[in-house]
C-alpha cells in the first residue's frame, strides 16, 4: 500500500464538474476519496467516520467552509483543512486560516499546486518536489552585484541567511529551548502550540533581543514541516539593489558576474519555512515584490521569463510596529495584512524577570560546554539577586553577553555579582535596592484628585508626574533603571525628572547619590 493510498479525504463543493476534477486529480495520486456537495451532509459524513483532510469551497449552498472549520475545532478533530476561495478573495482566506484552515487555495485552481499543498497537509511532499539535500553552504545563495564593469565578478556571499538542512531523526522538543515558566512564556508556548498546526503566515512582534528567531525555529519544529528546510534572512542585512537576486535567485548571464544559475530564498526554503527577519526594513519596491510571490505561490528568478511554484511557510519578525509603519507610508498595507494573519508577542526579559535564573542557566551550560570547561559555573545568590534589578534593555541577548563575559572572566565555579560587570549606576542602585528590613519606603503620597480646575496647572502636572515616579521606583524597589524602562524611559531621562522634581533621599528612601 502507497503511503497515499494510507489517507482519505473529504472534498466539499456544490459544483459538480469541480468536485469531479478535485476528485481526478487525487484519485491519481492514489488517495480515498468521498465527496459532498453541502455542509450539513460533510458534518454527518464526518461524525460517522475520520478523514486526513478535508478539503472545502468557501461558500456552500447552506453555509460556508468557516461553518466546516469550526465544527472540526469544536468536536477538537485532528483532520487537517484546506479551504478553496474565489479569486482574489483575500479577507476570506486570511478568516479561513484564522479559523483553523492548514492553507487554503484560490479559484481557478492550479492542479499542480492543488496536488502539492494537499500532499503538504498530509506530510507527503512527492519527490522531485524539493532539491535533494546539500551542505548549507551550497544552499546559501550569495548575493550578486548589478553590473558595475564589463568584467566585474560576482561578489560572494556575506551570508545574512541561516539554512537548517532537514532532520534524519525525528526533531527534538523545540518548545524545551524555550526557558522560562512565566506566565508570558506559558503563553507564548501554546500559540507556538497552535499556529503550529497549520500553514498561516504569523507575525513575531518584539524587541530586540528577545527570542524572535528561536520562536520561529520552534513553530518551524512543531509543525509538520519540521523534517524540511528552515531558512532564516535578515532582510536588513541585504543591500538593497541585491534584494531580488537573494529572495528569488537569477539565471545564468542574467547580469555580468552571474555564471551559472543560482537559487533564491525562495526556492532554498521550498517544502519548508522561509523566516524573514526584520521585516519592516524590506522597502517598498521589495515589498510589493514579495506580495506578489506570497499570493501566487511563485517566483521569478532575475533573467528568467517564467515563474516557478514553491510551497513555502513564510514567518516573520519585527521590532517596528508595523501598523504605525503602514500610517506613515513605510510599509504596504496589503503586505501587512498578509503577514499578519496571527501575531505573538515575544516579551522582553524585563516582563518575565523570574526567568532569568533558569535562562542563565541555561545559557552557562552551553557556553561552559562550548569552551571546554566543566562544570560549568553557577550563579551566586548575590549574582541572581543583581540581574533580577536590572531592567535588560538588550534582553535575553545582553544576558548572554554579559554571562559570556563573566564566565570568561570569573576563573573559578561560581559567578558573583562583581563579575557581571553591568553599569556602575545599577550597582548604586543595587546597595539602596536591597531594601534591608531597616530600609522600609515610605508609603506614597495620595493620589491628586482634579476637582475644580487647577489655579497652577505647571505645579499640578509636577506633582503628578511626582507622584507617577515616586510609584514606579517604589514597585521596582528603587532600581531607576528598570523603573525607568517600565515607563519607556532612558535611565538618563529618569534622572533628569527626578533632578527636576527634587526627588531625594527624604522621598520614599530614593537617593542620587
Amino acid at each position: 500500500m502507497s503511503q497515499a493510498q494510507r489517507h482519505s479525504l473529504l472534498i466539499v463543493d456544490d459544483e459538480p464538474d469541480l468536485r469531479t476534477l478535485y476528485e481526478l486529480t487525487l484519485l491519481r495520486e492514489g488517495y480515498e476519496l468521498e465527496t459532498s456537495g453541502h455542509v450539513a451532509d460533510a458534518i454527518g459524513r464526518l461524525q460517522t467516520r475520520r478523514y486526513s483532510a478535508v478539503i472545502t469551497d468557501m461558500r456552500l449552498p447552506d453555509g460556508s467552509g468557516l461553518d466546516i472549520l469550526a465544527w472540526l475545532e469544536a468536536q477538537g478533530r485532528k483532520e487537517k483543512t484546506l479551504v478553496i476561495t474565489a479569486f482574489g478573495s483575500a479577507e476570506n482566506a486570511v478568516e479561513a486560516l484564522k479559523a483553523g484552515a492548514y492553507d487554503y487555495l484560490t479559484k481557478p485552481v492550479d492542479l499542480r499546486q492543488f496536488r502539492l499543498v494537499v500532499a503538504s497537509a498530509l506530510g507527503l511532499l512527492p519527490q522531485g518536489t524539493l532539491p535533494p539535500p546539500k551542505a548549507a553552504a551550497a544552499l546559501a545563495p550569495g548575493p550578486v552585484s548589478p553590473p558595475s564593469s564589463p568584467s566585474a565578478p560576482a561578489p560572494r556571499a556575506s551570508a545574512p541567511v541561516t539554512v537548517a538542512a532537514p532532520a534524519v531523526a525525528p526533531p527534538p522538543a523545540a518548545l524545551a529551548r524555550l526557558a522560562g515558566q512565566s506566565a508570558a512564556m506559558q503563553q507564548v508556548r501554546e500559540l507556538i502550540e497552535k499556529v503550529a498546526r497549520s500553514m498561516a503566515p504569523v507575525l513575531l512582534q518584539g524587541e530586540s533581543g528577545t527570542g524572535k528567531e528561536l520562536v520561529a525555529r520552534a513553530v518551524h519544529d512543531s509543525s509538520a514541516r519540521a523534517r524540511q528546510r528552515f531558512v532564516a534572512v535578515n532582510c536588513g542585512a541585504i543591500p538593497e539593489q541585491l534584494l531580488e537576486a537573494e529572495f528569488f535567485g537569477y539565471r545564468k548571464g542574467a547580469f555580468t558576474g552571474a555564471n551559472e544559475d543560482r537559487e533564491g530564498f525562495f526556492q532554498a526554503a521550498d517544502g519548508g519555512t522561509l523566516f524573514l527577519d526584520e521585516i519592516g526594513d524590506l522597502p517598498l519596491a521589495m515589498q510589493s515584490k514579495l506580495l506578489r510571490s506570497i499570493q501566487e505561490r511563485s517566483v521569478r528568478p532575475v533573467g528568467a521569463v517564467a515563474e516557478a511554484p514553491v510551497n513555502v511557510r513564510i514567518l516573520s519578525a519585527t521590532h517596528k510596529d508595523l501598523g504605525a509603519e503602514v500610517l506613515a507610508g513605510r510599509f504596504r498595507q496589503d503586505l501587512f495584512y498578509r503577514l499578519n494573519v496571527i501575531q505573538i508577542r515575544v516579551p522582553p526579559l524585563r516582563e518575565r524577570i523570574e526567568d532569568v535564573p533558569l535562562i542563565s542557566e541555561r545559557v552557562l551550560e552551553r557556553i561552559a560546554e562550548d569552551a571546554g570547561v566543566s562544570p560549568a559555573p553557577r550563579l551566586t545568590p548575590a549574582a541572581q539577586a543583581l540581574l533580577a534589578r536590572y531592567a535588560f534593555p538588550g534582553n535575553v541577548r545582553e544576558l548572554e553577553n554579559l554571562l559570556h563575559r563573566a564566565l570568561a572572566l570569573s576563573g573559578s565555579e561560581s559567578i558573583d555579582a562583581g563579575d557581571l560587570g553591568l553599569p556602575e549606576e545599577l550597582l548604586d542602585d543595587s546597595q539602596f535596592g536591597a531594601l534591608d528590613s531597616a530600609a522600609e519606603p515610605a508609603p506614597a503620597q495620595p493620589p491628586v484628585v482634579v476637582g475644580d480646575l487647577p489655579s497652577d496647572l505647571a505645579a499640578y502636572l509636577d506633582e503628578v508626574e511626582r507622584q507617577i515616579l515616586l510609584r514606579a521606583l517604589e514597585q521596582h524597589r528603587f532600581n531607576r533603571t528598570a523603573a525607568a524602562a517600565s515607563m519607556g524611559l532612558s535611565l538618563r531621562q529618569i534622572r533628569y525628572r527626578m533632578a527636576r522634581l527634587n526627588i531625594t533621599a527624604g522621598d520614599s528612601g530614593v537617593s542620587e547619590s
